[in-house]
């Protein structure tokens, strides 16, 4: 696992202090060391990868954090790892972390090979709490009020030696879940909900 902060970067919104992140992120990694094994058994489409190990290389926009992990080895999920990303896919707003949904990595990881790039997703939102989904709904019509990124299974992603349309395109292919096209923000959302588009 490669991870890297840099402070300087931070979003104006990100005022919370790094104690409590550190706490959540403790908290998080100690819940995620109890269920590996629950990890392990969700089902999986035919087509995602079953190489010895997968990984997601991630960047966030909004703290400037990077992150490479082997969130899958030697037969299981990496609880570590996985405490990671969920660490940096955390509100950036209020520091809150959740689990991501592990159906959301592996959906992330077939993204990735489909468009054939060793380049990190751009990652514009993750993880939301209520807080700040209420926030934003006043500010914009386009966001729900159940959104799956409160429940940890949506992402907001772009791809720099990507185009936004084909990343859209092989994220439709992958009939996984929900696909956003939004190009005037310059991102894509996906999500593990039923399968739908939109934009």
């Amino acid at each position: 696992m490669l991870f890297n902060f840099d402070r300087s970067r931070r979003s104006r919104h990100d005022t919370c202090p790094d104690r409590r992140r550190f706490l959540q992120f403790g908290a998080a990694a100690t819940t995620t060391l109890l269920l590996p094994k629950a990890f392990a058994s969700v089902r999986l489409p035919e087509d995602i990868p079953t190489a010895p190990e997968r990984k997601l290389s991630l960047i966030n926009l909004h703290t400037g954090e990077s992150l490479t992990a082997t969130y899958w080895a030697e037969g299981q999920y990496q609880s570590s790892e996985l405490a990671a990303i969920d660490y940096l896919l955390r509100d950036h707003r209020t520091g809150d972390i959740h689990t991501m949904d592990s159906n959301l990595l592996e959906l992330l990881n077939r993204l990735h090979d489909k468009v054939d790039t060793k380049k990190p997703f751009q990652v514009i939102s993750g993880f939301r709490s209520a807080k700040t989904n209420a926030a934003l709904r006043k500010k914009s019509d386009g966001v729900a009020k159940k959104s799956l990124h409160m429940q940890g299974k949506a992402i907001d992603i772009s791809l720099p030696d990507c185009g936004l349309s084909d990343l859209r395109k092989a994220a439709l292919a992958c009939r996984a879940g929900g696909v956003g096209y939004y190009p005037k923000s310059n991102f894509v959302h996906i999500d593990t909900g039923r399968v739908r588009h939109w934009g």
